[in-house]
């Protein structure tokens, strides 16, 4: 092996131990990473920050703008109240009932917000229904992730993807300009992925993960444990109301106690438990160092949700107590509009009739050459538009953006640059086709390239984060392709599914560690109820994207 291999391979070793032993954010832990290729000359400064202007990191952070629009409009919290049963609810009959309508809406919304918003309101109903809300919580976190797979902007892994074939293309077309040679993915006409590329398989996925969760999951979740109710049967007093707060990465007391970090002198509030790990924290929790795993349990007087129920410090507010539905606005339908406007605008702007007659027409071509009908045009218009009708705080809205997500998105770019330049994505690529005895001969060759490239990337997802993974597996998918001479679209979607599919660990996907918060999960509930999960997505994946893509 070359020096660049194996300087490579050393800092994407120390980038999976760094984030798995969580010694910074993932977003300063993959700019480290990015910063020791660098000064090895492996990338050079202009491939470290293209990332920074990507078209898909780009619509990733509008997508929180639209995100927010909607969450504060309300809308979300009308349909599921609606659909929630308000008597005779079993967990069979009520998953029936919502699980596919989050599923439908996760396919077009951002997971996290989804899960944000029902996580509270479906543990509220269960408890006003008498159900364990611990039979409900960690499908939720599911169910909003096998319909983000669904759809390009389903969930971030997706857009990051996206981004990266589209940044492929564009190198592609600028080395043919220079006088190289068309590149792969040029020879296969892909730019990029359309709205429903991954629904050819996902539809098979979100089907079958629907039946698991609604029939069989109640099997494996626990009845109710000890958590934050115990809390809340300490005395209240007067004027507060008692809250459970999910701590965000912004929240400035993490990694100090509460005796270092007066919580109540910022934020007006008294800490009576921390729910940690799926249980209440016994002894003295005040010496505890906090992290973003955390719950806590909190008294406080009404201003304290209208102070932070929008901040990031925060990932999520619940009052404990009966959810009341929000009171109607004129916007939230206003919001609903520009969102199905936005899909659909995106869907028939990537169709290829759109495309060939903006080419052809000459009015396009002499007053708006630069014109194109895709998933950023159309996120632009809506942010806007949202923006200047007041949907979200137009002098707040930096707030409302993930920048460690942002930040590692970006990176990842850099860091797949590095992996195809030094050779190491050939190397990974040859030890995968190596598998099989003849690749191009065999019956199941194909299938078992699939399957490894599959566990690979899932396994980085469970241990890491799911953009950080689909970064690494993303070079991987193009050089095996590459020395396969095969269409790279099914590779790449091989990895957009195994990369979501963080079902057995809290730590893989941020809903999970949502709902954890929520529902006083253990480690062990997510690995019983989620490995499931994973087979089915690993099957249905292996299986079913030879067929629809005619690999074989």
């Amino acid at each position: 092996m070359s020096f660049p291999i194996i300087y490579v391979a050393a800092i994407l070793v120390f980038m999976l131990v760094a984030l798995m032993r969580e010694c910074l954010r993932p977003g300063l832990i993959l700019f480290t990473a990015v910063v020791l290729l660098l000064v090895a000359g492996i990338i050079n400064p202009e491939e470290a920050l293209k990332g920074f202007s990507n078209k898909g990191m780009i619509t990733v952070a509008l997508l929180y703008l639209v995100s927010e629009g909607v969450r504060k409009s309300g809308i979300l919290e009308r349909i599921i109240f609606r659909v929630l049963p308000k008597k005779n609810a079993t967990v069979t009959s009520a998953g029936l009932r919502f699980y596919p309508i989050v599923t439908l809406i996760s396919a077009f919304f951002n997971n996290t917000p989804v899960v944000v918003i029902f996580a509270p309101m479906i543990k509220n109903w269960a408890r006003k229904m008498k159900l364990p809300p611990t039979k409900f919580l960690i499908p939720l976190s599911y169910a909003t992730v096998i319909g983000g797979i669904c759809t390009l902007i389903g969930t971030t892994t997706n857009l990051v993807l996206h981004g990266m074939l589209l940044q492929e293309a564009k190198d592609e077309a600028l080395a043919v300009e220079e006088g190289g040679a068309p590149g792969l993915l040029m020879n296969y006409g892909i730019d990029g992925m359309s709205m429903f590329e991954l629904s050819k398989v996902g539809i098979f996925i979100a089907i079958t993960g629907l039946i698991y969760l609604i029939f069989f999951s109640k099997y494996f979740l626990p009845d109710n444990r000890r958590s934050e109710e115990e809390a809340a049967e300490q005395d209240l007093a007067p004027g507060m109301t008692r809250h459970e707060v999910l701590l965000g990465n912004r929240f400035p007391g993490l990694g100090k106690t509460l005796h270092e970090f007066d919580f109540y002198r910022h934020y007006g509030a008294h800490v009576r438990a921390i729910s940690r790990g799926g249980s209440i924290v016994e002894g003295d929790f005040m010496n505890m160092r906090l992290t973003h795993e955390d719950t806590l349990i909190i008294d406080a007087d009404d201003s304290f949700m209208k102070a932070w129920g929008d901040s990031r410090v925060f990932w999520m507010i619940n009052r404990v107590g009966d959810y009341e539905p929000p009171m109607g606005q004129k916007k939230r339908w206003f919001a609903l509009v520009l969102l199905i406007l936005m899909i659909i605008g995106a869907t028939v702007g990537e169709l290829e009739p759109v495309k060939q007659y903006l080419a052809q027409s000459e009015f396009v071509q002499a007053h708006m050459p630069g014109l194109k009908l895709d998933m950023f045009f159309f996120v632009c218009i809506t942010v806007i538009i949202m923006a200047w009708t007041r949907m979200f705080s137009p002098r707040k809205y930096t707030k409302f953006f993930s920048w460690d997500v942002l930040i590692t998105i970006a990176c990842a770019f850099a860091i797949s640059t590095a992996m195809t330049k030094s050779g190491f994505a050939d190397f990974i690529a040859g030890y995968i086709i190596s598998l099989t005895d003849i690749v191009k001969g065999s019956e199941y060759g194909i299938f078992i390239i699939l399957a490894a490239l599959f566990l690979i990337t899932n396994i980085f997802t469970e241990l890491i984060t799911n953009n950080a993974a689909a970064a690494l597996a993303f070079p991987l998918a193009l050089a095996v392709s590459e020395k396969l001479g095969m269409n790279p679209m099914p590779f790449v979607v091989c990895i957009c599914f195994a990369a979501s599919s963080a079902f057995s660990t809290p730590i893989g996907y941020q809903t999970n560690l949502i709902v954890q918060g929520v529902g006083g999960y253990k480690f062990k509930d997510f690995v019983k109820v989620g490995l499931p999960m994973n087979l089915i997505v690993f099957v249905l994946s292996v299986l079913l994207i030879p067929f629809f893509y005619n690999m074989i």
